[in-house]
C-alpha cells in the first residue's frame, strides 16, 4: 500500500522532534551532531531564539498577503538583502529551482536568444528551465527531446572557456561551488574569465548560490568570495533559516529591461518569510558568523590532516570530506548520531552545518573520523 506522504528521499534513520543549534533531538530524546542543515538550510542553527520571535511577533500582526497589498515588512527585507549582497533589486519566490527559472527566462526575454548555457556537473532545480541546464541524467533524460537548446561546458577549465563561442546564448549559469557533484571549486580567475566571456558576448551571467551564498562560505555570497559581480544572483535555502523563500536579485542594468507582468508570484515575499529572512541577516552579520564559517574551516582543514580524509574541499562551511571510504564512514558516523550528507562523487562527504556550528561538535566529527580510521 502507498503511505499517504510520498516517498522521495531516503530519510536518516531517525524520527526528529526538535532542534535546537547544531542539534536534533530524536523520539527517544537522543542528541544527534546535525552538519548537514537540512540539506543546507539551517544558517543560523535550528530554532534561533531571534529567528523565532521575528516569526511569532509577525504571525501577531499579519501571517500573509500577496504583492496585491504592499507591507512594510516586504520592503524591509529586500532593502536588507540589497545591502547584504551588493545587488540593486530582488524578485521574491519561493524556492532555489523557482529563483534560477525566472533568472532563466529573463534572460531568453531581454536577450530574445533562444540557448542557454551551463557547466558538467552543475545542479540546477527540478523546474522545466532549471532541469534543462542540470547536469543529473536520471533525471533529465526523460526530458531531453523537450528541452530547449542547452550547452554544457568543462567547469573550471580556463584554457577550454577561451574556446567557447557564447555570441548565441541568452546566459550562462553557473554553481560558484558545486554541491551535488561534490563540492567542486573553480579558480578565481576562471570566474573572472567567465565574467568578461559573457559581457564580450552580450549574455547573461547568473551565480546559482541557492548553496553557496547567505554567508555560507564566510563572505555574504560567492560574488564576494570570487570578486566577480554577475547580473543575477539566485538565493534560497539559508535565507530565512528554513523559512521558504527564494531570491532572484540582479543589477540595475539588467532591472531597467524587465517589466512588471515578466515577474509574480503569489506566496512569494510572504510576511512571516520576510520577517525570517530579516532576522536570518541580522544574526549573520551580528553575531559574526561568516569570521565563524572561516575559523571553522581552518580548524577543520587543519585536524583533519594524517587521517583517512585525503582533502578537505570547499570554503567556509560548504565542505566536502575526501576518502577513498567515504561510503563506510557516513554509515559509522550515523551510527555515533552523526549527520553528514553524501554527493555524486562516492569519495565525498559533505558538510553544510549551520553557521553557528559549535567548535566542540566539529571536535567530535574529528575524532570521531580518527576513531573509524584506526578501526578501518
Amino acid at each position: 500500500m502507498i503511505p499517504s506522504l510520498f516517498p522521495t528521499y531516503p530519510p536518516y534513520p531517525l524520527v526528529m522532534v526538535r532542534g535546537e543549534g547544531d542539534t536534533i533531538f530524536d523520539d527517544q530524546g537522543q542528541p544527534w551532531i546535525d552538519l548537514y542543515g537540512g540539506h543546507c538550510v539551517c544558517s543560523t542553527g535550528h530554532s534561533h531564539p531571534k529567528v523565532v520571535e521575528a516569526i511569532h511577533n509577525q504571525s501577531k500582526q499579519l501571517i500573509f498577503y500577496s504583492t496585491a497589498g504592499e507591507l512594510t515588512i516586504r520592503r524591509e527585507a529586500s532593502n536588507s538583502l540589497i545591502a547584504f549582497s551588493g545587488m540593486d533589486t530582488v524578485f521574491f519566490c519561493n524556492s532555489g529551482a523557482e529563483a534560477n527559472e525566472n533568472a532563466l527566462k529573463l534572460s531568453f526575454q531581454i536577450t530574445g536568444r533562444k540557448a542557454f548555457g551551463s557547466f558538467q556537473g552543475g545542479w540546477h532545480g527540478r523546474t522545466f528551465l532549471a532541469l534543462a541546464v542540470t547536469d543529473d541524467p536520471k533525471i533529465t533524460e526523460a526530458f531531453e527531446s523537450i528541452f530547449p537548446e542547452h550547452h554544457q561546458f568543462p567547469f573550471g577549465d580556463v584554457q577550454a572557456l577561451e574556446s567557447i563561442d557564447f555570441s548565441n546564448l541568452a546566459c550562462v549559469i553557473v554553481e560558484p561551488i558545486q554541491s551535488m557533484s561534490g563540492i567542486r571549486t573553480a579558480p578565481s580567475e576562471w570566474f573572472s574569465a567567465l565574467r568578461a566571456k559573457c559581457t564580450k558576448a552580450g549574455c547573461f551571467l547568473i551565480f546559482d548560490e541557492i548553496q553557496t551564498g547567505v554567508g555560507r562560505m564566510g563572505q555574504p555570497f560567492a560574488s564576494h568570495y570570487f570578486k566577480v559581480r554577475p547580473d543575477f544572483i539566485t538565493s534560497a535555502k539559508g535565507l530565512a533559516s528554513g523559512v521558504p523563500i527564494g531570491a532572484l536579485m540582479m543589477t540595475e542594468v539588467v532591472a531597467q529591461h524587465v517589466k512588471s507582468h515578466m515577474l509574480g508570484s503569489t506566496f512569494g515575499g510572504g510576511p512571516i518569510a520576510c520577517a525570517a529572512l530579516i532576522a536570518t541577516l541580522d544574526i549573520i552579520q551580528n553575531e559574526h558568523l561568516m569570521e565563524h564559517a572561516t575559523q571553522m574551516h581552518s580548524y577543520l582543514a587543519s585536524a583533519l590532516k594524517n587521517t583517512m580524509i585525503d582533502e578537505v574541499k570547499g570554503a567556509g562551511l560548504l565542505l566536502g570530506l575526501k576518502s577513498h571510504k567515504a561510503s563506510d564512514l557516513k554509515a559509522y558516523l550515523l551510527s555515533q548520531r552523526v549527520l553528514v550528507g553524501g554527493s555524486s562523487d562516492p569519495t565525498v562527504l559533505r558538510l553544510m552545518p549551520p553557521l553557528n556550528v559549535r567548535k566542540s561538535s566539529l571536535e567530535s566529527l574529528v575524532e570521531h573520523i580518527r576513531a573509524f580510521g584506526g578501526k578501518s
